[in-house]
């Protein structure tokens, strides 16, 4: 780890948002990111984990939310996440993975976070027939969430996770129809953020029809060039 670059070399401390359809790579490159710089991942699927797991006030109201099978509201969110980013592990940067989802969320987001730090937009365009056939080969590690494809990048043993030895599966919700779903809810109400920060010239796109090694290796030049 002696070699590994963080972002407290740098002048300016980063929230990299990520942003890109369900499947685009989000998750796999937050993880690489996130160890390379030595900065905390956040995502809304961890907060409400949190939360829940700590049986706080937020995550017992989460989790009524959830057990009906309705959206958590997005002020929700945003308390959770105002929490999280108040901690010191916070303070020389961050990355956000699955937040902002939508357009109020984004606007909001512009109070809470910290106007002395640098924001950047890593956006990973994906065709939607490809994100569709990439869920069809995508499993997780029951115990540490490691993503693996059967087709692109599988594990060394068929069926365990290479970093921790626990079980891989499959989950229900990469079926095609569940995921055409998903991508019709990320284009009506995801998808507008990249014209806002776009606007906002904190926007960059990147090419996630590649190897995740490749497109980690290109993400890496550019964040070091910041």
């Amino acid at each position: 780890m002696a070699n590994t670059p963080a972002l407290n070399k740098v002048k300016v401390p980063k929230i990299f948002i990520l942003l890109g359809a369900p499947g685009s790579g989000k998750g796999t490159q937050a993880k690489k990111l996130a160890g390379e710089y030595r900065i905390p991942q956040i995502s809304t699927g961890d907060l409400f984990r949190e939360h829940m797991t700590n049986d706080t006030e937020l995550g017992k109201i989460a989790k009524s939310y959830i057990q009906e099978g309705h959206l958590v509201p997005d002020d929700l969110v945003l308390n959770m996440l105002r929490h999280r980013i108040a901690r010191p592990d916070c303070k020389e940067g961050f990355l956000l993975d699955g937040v902002p989802r939508t357009m109020f969320q984004a606007k909001a987001m512009d109070n809470i976070l910290d106007p002395k730090m640098q924001v950047v937009c890593l956006c990973f365009d994906v065709p939607d027939s490809v994100i569709v056939k990439r869920a069809e080969g995508r499993m997780i590690c029951k115990s540490c969430n490691t993503i693996y494809n059967r087709d692109i990048s599988p594990p060394k043993v068929p069926g365990v996770c290479d970093k921790c030895g626990g079980g891989v599966y499959q989950r229900t919700d990469d079926a095609p129809e569940v995921v055409k779903e998903r991508l019709k809810v990320y284009h009506e109400l995801t998808q507008p953020l990249l014209a806002y920060y776009e606007k906002k010239g904190f926007l960059t796109h990147f090419n996630g029809n590649q190897s995740p090694d490749v497109v980690h290796d290109e993400l890496k030049k550019f964040i070091d060039a910041l």
